[in-house]
């Protein structure tokens, strides 16, 4: 029953880069990246004031719903992309880990 299924796939996803033009390929991956280090930069960012939040004793339910809400939307951007492809979810990755590295030497800067 599950003989020759590898031949009847298809790649499913909602923008092939197979039938794009470069400059379209290229104009979308760095979109995809401009929004990894938007998404990176606000996901870290949020991280900081959460954990300012819980060591100044703040509000444990206001600490939560931050906690969740941040990771709902990481979780959608992610699926989003890799409903595109590979390609795109790498490149978005590489954006959030970019953000990342950004906002780590920032906050390191500004520790005393």
């Amino acid at each position: 029953m599950l003989v020759c299924l590898e031949m009847d796939a298809k790649l499913v996803t909602f923008l092939l880069f197979k039938d794009l033009p470069v400059w379209a390929m290229v104009l979308s991956l760095s979109a995809h990246f401009t929004a990894g280090i938007s998404l990176g930069v606000l996901y870290f960012r949020t991280v900081w004031w959460n954990a300012r939040l819980f060591s100044l004793g703040g509000r444990v339910a206001t600490s939560l719903l931050l906690v969740l809400v941040r990771f709902a939307l990481l979780a959608s951007f992610l699926t989003l992309a890799s409903l595109e492809g590979a390609l795109p979810l790498l490149v978005l990755a590489l954006g959030i880990l970019s953000a990342r590295v950004a906002i780590l030497r920032a906050v390191r800067r500004s520790m005393p």
